[in-house]
């Protein structure tokens, strides 16, 4: 009998934790450096708190809990957490009064969907949430200009460049408009529409009809979708579309201000892009949405978008919700594959020649432990061929070597595994400067 991991979900190694450790630090210190402070939420919230939150859709992936040890009563009423916002919302309203607003938090936690397995799509795996709530009349575009200065400063530590494509909700409200699709359809337009990189132009299409909308409108969105350009060419042509749409008018407001502000701030490793066909299938996003891909361009790792009403379906009125949100095991696969991980268990390994050589050799050990550099000692003084074999495997970079020859000489030798040269140091200290 083969035991066998649930589908979707993952057993991770040593090296694999050593590497998500980093990338969550990295993360982590971007997330400190620009102000936001942690919170934490249970791994499960009643069903109320997910309920129309996500449109039919969302809400079909939710990981319902059907037991409970050996009571099922009133089991059914709880769930996964299916993202990282919503019981962020729930939280601010448990905690409203103890809360000092403007309120930037930053969440890693794992979240849970039911979707169909497959390369970078999971049914478990953790999300790096980032959030800012506000009094609605103090909100202001410059949270957008921040958010985009973040996910600048943290991939750039990571070495990805990347292109963040912006848009804006009601843009898509004023093509609707255009396209003289209903406005009790509106939703349903912008889910569609989200699909079009995920299962192509003629999937959306027949959706679309399904849903209602006309294929007279759906031609005439595909020819407002396909508009080219640079970005004050696809300005200028939308403000003339939108001369009578309220709608459009404060999109192009919006995303205008965004853009004019981002090119008098400086990115390192990102680029800024607008595509007007960019939609977020997430019910709650009112605003300013974004998506973040890299420039190699293998799928999304990242998006977020401002939220003004989402809020309000808890019981707190009048705020604005701004947020982006990374994908840590998308952003894991990049970083595999494009071989930017440099993490290995150890920086050390010290050769063991035997009981009374390791002795001798354990001060050095220990020193180097408190100073801060990983050590490990082999634990068996079999063949040296085969320890060193075992660095090289492991990814540890250098090798100390104190045998009878080095005691008697007084020295301390190191082998950088990659090179493979050889150096004898006097003291510690100059080995301490070598490792640094």
């Amino acid at each position: 009998m083969k035991f066998l991991i649930p589908k979707g979900t993952r057993d991770f190694s040593s090296i694999e934790i050593l590497n998500r450790n980093f990338l969550i630090k990295t993360i982590q210190n971007g997330f400190l450096k620009f102000g936001f402070c942690p919170i934490e939420t249970p791994s499960f919230e009643n069903v109320s708190t997910f309920t129309g939150k996500y449109g039919k859709e969302g809400e079909c992936l939710i990981f319902k809990i059907i037991n409970s040890g050996n009571s099922l009563k009133k089991i059914s009423n709880k769930a996964l957490r299916y993202d990282l916002t919503v019981p962020f919302i729930r939280y601010i309203s448990t905690n409203k009064n103890k809360i000092i607003f403007p309120f930037r938090r930053y969440q890693i936690q794992p979240v849970w969907r039911a979707e169909n397995p497959q390369k970078g799509r999971f049914r478990e795996f953790y999300q790096c949430d980032a959030d800012i709530i506000t009094p609605i009349n103090s909100s202001s575009l410059w949270e957008e200009v921040e958010f985009f200065k973040l996910c600048d400063f943290i991939f750039n530590k990571l070495n990805i460049p990347t292109i963040i494509y912006i848009n804006h909700i009601d843009i898509l409200k004023g093509l609707a408009e255009l396209s003289n699709i209903k406005k009790t359809l509106w939703k349903d337009f912008i889910r569609s529409l989200d699909k079009l990189g995920k299962i192509g132009k003629d999937l959306v299409k027949k959706e679309m009809i399904q849903k209602g909308i006309s294929l007279k409108s759906i031609n005439k969105i595909e020819t407002l979708l396909n508009i080219k350009g640079k970005f004050f060419e696809k300005k200028n042509i939308l403000n003339k579309l939108f001369k009578y749409s309220v709608n459009g008018k404060k999109g192009i407001k919006d995303i205008n201000l965004i853009y004019k502000t981002i090119k008098n701030i400086s990115l390192k490793k990102t680029v800024i892009k607008w595509d007007i066909s960019l939609s977020r299938g997430i019910n709650y996003y009112t605003d300013t949405i974004w998506e973040i891909v890299p420039f190699f361009n293998m799928f999304s790792i990242g998006g977020g978008g401002r939220y003004n009403k989402l809020t309000n379906l808890f019981g707190i009125k009048n705020f604005s919700g701004i947020g982006t949100s990374f994908g840590l095991d998308r952003i894991y696969i990049i970083m595999e594959e494009k071989k930017l991980f440099h993490t290995n268990p150890a920086k050390v390994m010290f050769i063991n020649f035997g009981y009374e050589e390791t002795l001798h050799a354990y001060k050095i050990i220990n020193h180097l432990r408190e100073i801060g550099i990983s050590t490990q000692l082999y634990p068996n003084s079999i063949n040296i061929s085969k320890q060193f074999k075992y660095a090289h495997n492991n990814n540890i970079p250098f090798v100390i070597i104190i045998g009878k020859k080095e005691i008697e000489k007084n020295k301390i030798k190191i082998k950088d595994i990659k090179n493979k040269k050889e150096k004898e140091f006097d003291n510690i200290n100059d080995l301490i400067n070598q490792l640094k």
